[in-house]
């Protein structure tokens, strides 16, 4: 009647031991420690850059706990967050001489100090909100005059492509900065386009003045119009953080607006600061324009001549330029998907890029008007131009997939498709500031938030223990399976623990103590109502089970409303909640089933059990079961 198989034994050990073993990095705690990574392409992380690491520490009178070289980055882990700081101003100085083009990114990180054979069970420590552990604090400012250049440039190509379908004739386009320049050689064109623009381009105004023999229009946005362009570059960028963030895997990130043109990133419990910082500082957005393939590009390219009007000079990977046209065909606003791979003959490292239907048109339409002439894909990061890839057009490339290419290592393509797949950017951005967040509540309220927890099992223990005698044993021992689980399953995810969470914590061992309470109370029922002891403990566990499901399952339901619409602290409170509740129910009813199934199962004439004072209200009598 009450004896578990086999299995379910086995099901608890492995619960145990796995449990255990995901909870033990939590243990180790974590060092302060200075990563350094490769922010170009050029400049690599090797043995090299380790001897000038080891070398900069050492002029500094520093000396690091270990120096490792690995996964293309290295770290330095110190005793304190003093010598950390000192560290990273040594290392910046040797690494970066010119702070405005810095060739590496020197981040300040925490790293656990598990033994690497837990590591290598990719057994990690769960991560620590900023309230608790702190994080890393940028402040990022956004370029709100490249977002309205941004702008006009794309308003000049549908303004082009507007007049052609009009059939208004014109002399040229340019922009001039952030105005758009049409010239007409007649009044009636001029008076044609006029018309086009104050029907198809509302946020746009224009004036015109004849220009010798000819007759120039010159539109530029409105104000009220380059207001709502620069908060909308905003808002696309705070969506675009998001979306990288996510890429990186941070938990309860902080992404807001502060002031008219700057965003604020926390990032708690960051793992991979360095990386982190790399991903933020990049604004990498996609242009796809045609190469200008003129005698006067020629001698550009081979600098003998002077750029001509309309083109831009930018740099391929092996540093040879190219003379690409202003003129932008696609950009990454067109793009739906960007996937790292590699070539299937060649086995380069390769992007495979996705257009919407829009993209696709266009593209479709320029692959099959240039045939035999170059197109350029161009990358552009912090503002500078890069040509990844020129390739020339051999025939019309139809369905909207496009592959690009050019000397990429697995590692940069895998990191130009998540830039690429996580949105471009409305307008360039720089961090202004980068700080390290120290736990905001203290190292004494965070010793009581633990201490809370700590003291609220222990009280709960006791009570029991003395309450229902072993069966109160039995209950807290579930219970603190039922904290190990939950700490085991928080680092398995990844999740961020903050104070919120702590309390949490502490609400689901109270709450977890209420399923042993309800089923030692109807054990006690039934003995009281004459039944045997193990017929007791069987209609105990069975008739106990339905309430204790029905209020967990109600209480879970509120806890996914939490975590459905609340943010912030909130949801951390509730990720705690939702997954403390299906811990609790798996410890309460069976592991501690299989405890008291364990200690009394076998005895098959069982006459007594140790779950404390039984009162018989009807006869007025007391018996204790021991």
């Amino acid at each position: 009647m009450n004896r578990y198989p086999i299995w379910k034994y086995a099901i608890i050990l492995i619960a145990l031991a796995v449990g255990a073993l995901y909870a033990l990095p939590n243990l180790f705690g974590e060092s302060p420690a200075v990563q350094v990574s490769s922010a170009k392409v050029a400049f690599k992380v090797d043995s090299s850059t380790l001897a000038k690491v080891e070398e900069a520490l050492k002029a500094a009178g520093l000396t690091p706990d270990q120096v490792t070289l690995d996964s293309g980055s290295i770290k330095a882990r110190f005793s304190n967050t003093e010598s950390q700081l000192k560290a990273k101003d040594a290392i910046q100085k040797t690494l970066n001489p010119d702070p405005a083009n810095p060739p590496y990114v020197v981040a300040l990180n925490l790293l656990s100090r598990s033994p690497a054979w837990l590591t290598a069970l990719r057994a990690s420590p769960m991560y620590l909100g900023l309230d608790l552990r702190g994080g890393v604090h940028f402040m990022l400012q956004v370029d709100m005059q490249a977002a309205l250049t941004k702008k006009v440039e794309s308003l000049a190509g549908d303004i082009r492509t507007s007049l052609r379908e009009k059939n208004v004739r014109h002399s040229g386009i340019n922009r001039s900065a952030q105005t758009i320049e049409i010239r007409f050689r007649d009044l009636q064109a001029l008076n044609a386009a006029k018309v086009v623009l104050q029907d198809q381009f509302p946020d746009l105004q224009s004036v015109d003045a004849p220009d010798g023999t000819e007759f120039k229009l010159t539109a530029s946005i409105k104000p009220v119009s380059a207001r709502s362009v620069q908060d909308q570059a905003l808002k696309q960028n705070i969506t675009t953080l998001h979306n990288r963030i996510n890429e990186l895997g941070v938990a309860e990130p902080v992404i807001q607006q502060q002031g008219l043109d700057r965003i604020v990133v926390q990032l708690p419990g960051v793992q991979d600061t360095a990386k982190a910082k790399d991903i933020l500082g990049r604004t990498a957005t996609l242009e796809v324009r045609m190469v200008d393939e003129s005698s006067e590009a020629r001698a550009a390219e081979s600098g003998s001549g002077v750029v001509p009007f309309g083109s831009e000079r930018f740099l391929e990977r092996n540093a040879q330029p190219v003379i690409v046209k202003k003129q932008v065909i696609l950009t990454g606003d067109n793009l739906t998907d960007a996937q790292p791979g590699f070539d299937s003959q060649t086995q380069e490292a390769v992007v495979n890029l996705t257009l919407d239907a829009k993209g696709a048109r266009i593209f479709r339409d320029v692959t099959r008007e240039s045939v035999g002439k170059r197109m350029a894909i161009v990358l552009f990061e912090k503002g500078k131009g890069e040509v990844v890839t020129a390739p020339v057009i051999r025939s019309e490339i139809s369905g909207g997939r496009v592959q690009i290419s050019g000397r990429m290592t697995p590692m940069e393509a895998t990191d130009t498709a998540l830039l690429l797949r996580a949105g471009s950017l409305a307008a360039p951005m720089e961090i202004i500031e980068e700080t390290t967040i120290g736990p905001s509540l203290g190292a004494e309220n965070i010793a009581k938030g633990f201490n809370s927890v700590t003291w609220g099992f222990v009280a709960v223990a006791v009570f029991m223990c003395m309450y229902y005698m072993l069966f109160g044993v039995f209950s807290s021992v579930a219970l603190g399976f039922n904290l190990l689980l939950l700490v085991a399953v928080l680092s398995m995810l990844q999740a961020t623990l903050t104070l919120p969470g702590m309390a949490a914590m502490a609400l689901v061992l109270g709450m977890a103590i209420d399923a042993n309470v309800l089923i030692n109370e109807r054990v006690r029922e039934e003995l009281r109502n004459g039944a045997s002891p193990q017929a007791a403990i069987h209609a105990g566990y069975d008739r106990a089970w339905a309430t204790i499901l029905d209020s967990n399952v109600t209480t879970l339901i509120a806890g996914l409303a939490l975590l459905a619409f609340g943010s912030g602290p909130v949801r951390g409170f509730a990720v705690v909640h939702c997954l403390g509740i299906m811990t609790s129910m798996f410890s309460g009813v069976f592991f501690s089933r299989g405890l008291v199934n364990l200690w009394y199962g076998r005895q098959k004439k069982l006459k007594s059990v140790s779950i404390g004072t039984i009162w018989r209200p009807e006869s007025d009598d007391t018996a204790k079961l021991n």
